[in-house]
């Protein structure tokens, strides 16, 4: 319970990610340049400070070395076979919009089911490695949220069935977290290779989604988000 707790708040974050989408509008593009950047320096600080260092203590350079390409292979051929579904764009351009929501909204589930798992390990591993890799997973999941409303939302569908979808979406990061458990209950020899897949993978959303969405709102505060989230967690890592 105390491991599924955190992960279940950091799944909402999608949902919360839309409430504002919901209320407020999109964000303008410096603050949303500017969330997009300080969640990847926080996923990089996390990668690079907490993951890694946890994932080589509990395993051989090899493993963690081959578990982190497998994590970064495994998102990137999940992004293509999305890519690769044919997204025709139909006379109404109402349900054009929709479907696009659609498979951003079934994407983003697939994308929580391993951050759900990594979750599992990073509490595994013990410390303040899972309360901050929740938390980074957190920030990264509220523009998504943001993201998957706005076309679902142009597509003319109601509020409370947007908000429906947006929170079967953040179910998926307690299941892969369950998942995680389940597999290092199984033997205690996956939290490596758990810990090095979620490095592989975070480092894959860092440098093929997160900073190119970040960049393409706006260069200068999207590495001023960098910067400050990779600083906030390093910091919070020195003083601990």
């Amino acid at each position: 319970m105390f491991t599924i707790l955190p992960s279940l708040l950091a799944g909402m974050a999608t949902a919360f990610g839309c409430l504002i989408a919901l209320a407020a509008g999109t964000p303008g593009r410096r603050a949303l340049a500017a969330l997009l950047g300080g969640a990847a320096g926080v996923m990089l600080a996390v990668v690079l400070l907490d993951l890694l260092p946890a994932a080589l203590r509990a395993g051989s350079p090899l493993e963690v070395g081959m578990g982190t390409l497998s994590g970064i292979g495994l998102l990137w051929l999940l992004d293509r076979a999305l890519a690769s579904r044919p997204l025709t764009a139909p006379l109404n351009r109402r349900t054009a919009y929709r479907r696009l929501g659609y498979l951003m909204a079934a994407g983003i589930a697939l994308h929580d089911l391993p951050e759900g798992i990594a979750i599992a390990g990073a509490y595994a591993a013990g410390g303040a490695l899972g309360p901050l890799l929740a938390l980074s997973i957190a920030l990264h999941n509220i523009p998504e949220g943001i993201a998957t409303a706005a076309p679902l939302r142009m597509g003319g569908l109601k509020r409370r069935q947007i908000l429906l979808i947006n929170i079967i979406v953040s179910l998926f990061t307690p299941l892969g977290t369950l998942l995680g458990l389940f597999l290092i209950q199984l033997s205690p020899r996956h939290l490596s290779l758990i810990l090095a897949l979620a490095a592989g993978g975070m480092t894959y959303l860092i440098k093929d989604e997160l900073l190119p969405a970040a960049q393409d709102q706006n260069p200068l505060f999207c590495w001023l988000g960098v910067l400050c989230g990779y600083a906030l967690l390093w910091l919070a890592g020195f003083l601990k």
